[in-house]
């Protein structure tokens, strides 16, 4: 079962029982060429990027799978309060997309 997370501060019919900490993943991600390539044509004709798209859905995925593997290792089972949060790293050229995933490690059991 894959561990429960909520942007919320607890579970409909479940308990905190425990805070551990704050659990994040981060990861820094840059175009490929092929995405520099197209993300740059797209552009000049306006639109979505289809490409920067899928280079940011693929770096909020890493974090978010980051996140999960922190929570586990601080022993817990489920995470509240998550959020993202995106910021950008180097010049304009080499720019890249830094993603950052965060949120509240818990110890959840079922309500009696």
């Amino acid at each position: 079962m894959a561990m429960p997370c909520t942007t919320t501060f607890n579970f409909e019919g479940y308990r905190i029982t425990r805070y551990i900490g704050v659990v994040r993943g981060i990861v820094v991600r840059a175009p490929t060429i092929s995405q520099g390539i197209m993300g740059g044509l797209k552009s000049l004709v306006g639109g979505q990027i289809g490409a920067y798209s899928e280079m940011c859905e693929q770096a909020r995925k890493q974090a978010y799978e980051s996140l999960l593997e922190h929570a586990k290792e601080m022993g817990a089972n489920a995470v509240v309060g998550l959020r993202y949060d995106t910021g950008n790293v180097g010049a304009a050229q080499s720019a890249a997309t830094e993603v950052l995933c965060y949120g509240t490690a818990v110890v959840i059991e079922a309500d009696r």
